[in-house]
């Protein structure tokens, strides 16, 4: 009798896998179309990559973040947008871009891309800052019919370089410029 509890105890413990090494966990988000934003260049390529594939960590850190520089991202939507949409006029910043853009990946399926288009781009550099400005048209291909699928306007961007040498955007500017609805208003939209 002493000695068969041992023996159960032992054949217990053999056959739990308790002492197996268990297999790695996958990363949680990939950042397969991430890069390190050294140029303002591909800051812009990571944000169009970002709405491309639906990545918010990637979207993220396309902005300012108050442990790398002392510039806290702020945006500044449409006049008409702001007077529709009142959250927008009210201190837009980080978590307010997080929400929108969680929102905004549940209005579009997972095989189909948000695309950003670029056109009339200027840039002024002031050392480790530059301001650009484009005109943009952005398609979203909703899900829902109560959400429009193209957005357009003109954007401006500052950026910096933060304590990491990356480049960031600290302010956003958006203006209506066609009958289409702006970026600001899908924002509104999706708040």
């Amino acid at each position: 009798m002493k000695f068969i509890f041992p023996i159960l105890l032992l054949t217990f413990i053999s056959g739990c896998d308790l002492f197996n090494v268990r297999d790695a966990q996958p990363p949680v988000q990939p950042r397969a179309n991430y890069q390190q934003a050294v140029t303002p260049e591909i800051l812009i390529e990571n944000l169009k990559n970002s709405l491309k594939d639906k990545s918010v960590e990637n979207y993220l850190a396309s902005f300012s973040n108050p442990a790398f520089t002392n510039k806290k991202f702020t945006f500044s939507a449409s006049a008409s947008a702001a007077s529709q949409f009142p959250a927008l006029a009210d201190n837009w910043g980080i978590s307010n871009e997080e929400q929108y853009f969680n929102n905004l990946k549940t209005k579009v399926d997972a095989g189909n891309p948000i695309t950003l288009t670029l056109s009339n781009i200027s840039s002024s550099s002031f050392g480790d800052s530059l301001v650009y400005s484009a005109s943009y048209f952005l398609n979203v291909p909703a899900n829902t019919s109560d959400l429009p699928n193209n957005y357009q306007g003109e954007l401006k961007f500052n950026m910096v370089r933060d304590s990491r040498t990356v480049w960031v955007i600290y302010f956003w500017q958006d203006t209506k410029n066609s009958s289409l609805p702006s970026w600001s208003e899908l924002k509104g939209r999706l708040y």
